[in-house]
């Protein structure tokens, strides 16, 4: 399994990391949408969709969002990113204490219908982080694996309390607290050497936070999307629980499928897109 899970990660760096810096649109457009079409094939089959309307639906949510993506205004998009943002925050969170509806009937499909919604958020929020450059989009999406790699090594040292016991009871508060903690300490270290020795650095998320907003909003702001990559992880895991499945799928053998590698970035994405649009 760790040979798999090697490998695997070394094709996929192999693929992604020329695309995201080469400047290159459209191949890094392609590669998106493939994501986008993976993804919301996995989301139908965890809400119970066959697999063949669920390769459908992937087929024709790629489709659209190559349509949206060439079109939609930048005053329409970032509605879409608040949008996404309040159903996080007002539907997909409490969820983790309400549970999720039966998986037939019509609360499940409205439930698929806005999470679909919240994937194509995520992802043209990744195109739009994209455009502004590949190392700002890579700034905020190190702040989830900073969050996810601290939350581990904690959670493996301290953990004691579990976080969510009935859906992932691997985690604890005491991981999910030294995450947070991880991303502050490395954040505002990012944000000094930026100041100093390696000022590249001031074409980041966490820099450019600071200097609009000042050391505290930046924080805060910093804090809010490590609770919300904490909830995105949480709600994939709940969502493949009430299925019965282990993974999203097995399109990335040894690491599941694309929805357990981007769950934490999910709710992140759109929301650090938007406060991006206040910079």
């Amino acid at each position: 399994m760790l040979k798999t899970r090697i490998i695997t990660a070394v094709v996929l760096l192999a693929v992604l990391l020329p695309v995201l810096f080469f400047n290159y649109f459209p191949a890094f457009a392609l590669v998106v949408t493939l994501f986008v079409g993976a993804a919301v094939w996995e989301g139908a089959r965890l809400f119970g969709l066959g697999e063949s309307r669920a390769r459908v639906a992937g087929f024709i949510g790629g489709a659209l969002f190559v349509a949206l993506m060439y079109s939609a205004k930048p005053g329409a998009v970032n509605a879409l990113y608040g949008v996404a943002a309040l159903l996080w925050l007002i539907r997909y969170a409490p969820t983790l204490g309400l549970g999720l509806p039966p998986l037939a009937g019509a609360a499940n499909w409205s439930l698929a219908i806005t999470f679909t919604f919240a994937v194509f958020a995520a992802f043209f929020a990744l195109v739009g982080l994209y455009l502004k450059s590949p190392l700002y989009l890579l700034s905020v999406m190190v702040l989830v694996w900073i969050a996810d790699i601290g939350a581990y090594f904690s959670g493996k040292a301290f953990g004691k309390r579990k976080l969510a016991p009935s859906i992932s009871p691997g985690k604890s508060w005491e991981g999910a607290i030294g995450g947070a903690i991880a991303v502050l300490v490395l954040a505002s270290l990012s944000i000094m050497l930026a100041n100093g020795a390696a000022p590249w650095l001031q074409d980041t998320f966490a820099w450019k936070l600071q200097a609009r907003f000042g050391w505290a909003p930046a924080l805060l702001v910093l804090l809010v999307i490590v609770i919300f990559s904490v909830i995105g992880d949480l709600f994939e895991s709940q969502l493949k629980r009430r299925a019965g499945i282990k993974d999203s799928s097995n399109l990335l053998p040894g690491h599941g499928g694309v929805l357990d590698r981007v769950d934490a970035l999910i709710p992140v994405l759109p929301m650090a897109a938007l406060v991006t649009s206040w910079l």
